[in-house]
């Protein structure tokens, strides 16, 4: 039997399986969303869709996307729903890409680098809604921000990245070692 064969019948166990770690990421990302939202530029989506796509793959991909849909349940449509449209699947699309490095502080390195780019890569939204000069100086005005941000990041991910994948890589699928 295929891959693909495989992956196609899933049992009642699995599919169930499936719902719950979806479930699981979604409610995360906006619990954790929302408890560091008074913290300016302080937010552990990026650690967590880093953490789920090293551990979860694809899978990921849709919880990203619910979780953008959520977040413009619970705060109306904006500019910023543009940004959360690209950024977010970005940042799991990409970390999918790299998902064989196993390091601290690559990652680290990363989640600070994906910090620091975040205001620049938010400014493609101005750059279709107010032209090249006002994605500059949005994201020009956004630097001091920016590094905040990518400190942020770097620290939560050097805190919580091994505690955290740890726990991720025992909540393992029905049929599996560990499951």
């Amino acid at each position: 039997m295929s891959k693909m064969e495989k992956r196609k019948k899933k049992g009642p166990k699995e599919a169930a399986w499936d719902v719950a770690v979806m479930g699981m990421m979604i409610a995360t990302l906006e619990a954790g969303k929302m408890a560091l939202s008074a913290a300016p530029n302080v937010e552990i989506v990026t650690l967590l869709v880093i953490l789920y796509t090293l551990r979860f793959g694809k899978k990921t991909l849709y919880a990203v996307v619910v979780f953008v849909l959520l977040e413009c349940a619970v705060w109306g449509i904006g500019l910023w729903t543009v940004m959360y449209l690209y950024l977010w699947p970005l940042l799991s699309l990409t970390v999918f890409c790299l998902r064989k490095i196993d390091s601290l502080w690559f990652w680290s390195i990363f989640s600070a680098v994906f910090g620091v780019m975040y205001g620049g890569l938010c400014s493609f939204a101005y750059l279709l809604f107010g032209g090249p000069s006002t994605a500059f100086a949005w994201w020009i005005a956004g630097i001091p921000w920016d590094l905040f941000h990518g400190t942020a990041n770097f620290i939560l991910m050097m805190v919580l990245y091994t505690p955290l994948l740890r726990v991720l890589r025992r909540i393992a699928p029905p049929g599996s070692e560990g499951g």
